[in-house]
């Protein structure tokens, strides 16, 4: 797929929504992001304790469903935080750092921009365990991680965000990102 096609899947456009921010493309694309397209067809893969429904894309769901009693199997509880997350959903998050003071680097030390996530894919999850303080660092020092490290590649899981990843985010041991294989 070329980037202007990509660009096109985005709804609103990546790029009007990166004006809107304060962001350049060019800036972006320096720094190794690419432009992910959001997913058209998408499964409720889990329902978290709030209610809120978790979206993937029906091959990343079967892979989940597959990893999940993997690891249950093996004494390991995972749930999915969080999954798919719309481009407009993105500019939501990315905008209320912004008019909370957060500056434009920080930001995106923890958070794509719009247009640039993997989970506008349906195929990246953010995951915990029971016990374990979401979204947190300290995630990679549970069995629940540990497992993910020796097995989550057999199921085509991948951590995306290790230390020092090309794309400059913190790291993330929470985040996995299915790719199908080839």
């Amino acid at each position: 797929m070329t980037k202007i096609e990509a660009r096109n899947t985005c709804g609103a456009g990546a790029d009007t929504i990166l004006e809107r921010l304060g962001l350049t493309p060019a800036d972006l694309t320096a720094r190794g992001l690419r432009i992910y397209p959001e997913a058209e067809s998408l499964e409720v893969v889990e329902t978290g304790d709030d209610g809120r429904e978790h979206l993937l894309i029906p091959e990343a769901a079967g892979a989940w469903r597959g990893l999940k009693q993997a690891a249950l199997d093996d004494g390991i509880p995972l749930f999915i935080v969080s999954a798919f997350r719309s481009v407009g959903r993105q500019e939501e998050i990315v905008r209320r750092k912004l008019d909370a003071g957060l500056a434009v680097a920080d930001i995106l030390s923890v958070s794509a921009p719009p247009g640039y996530s993997e989970h506008h894919t349906g195929c990246a999850v953010d995951v915990s365990t029971p016990g374990s303080p979401l979204l947190e660092e300290s995630f990679e020092e549970t069995p629940a991680f540990r497992w993910l490290a020796s097995q989550a590649g057999r199921f085509g899981f991948h951590l995306s965000y290790p230390r020092g990843n090309a794309c400059g985010y913190d790291y993330e041991p929470w985040h996995w990102c299915f790719r199908a294989p080839e």
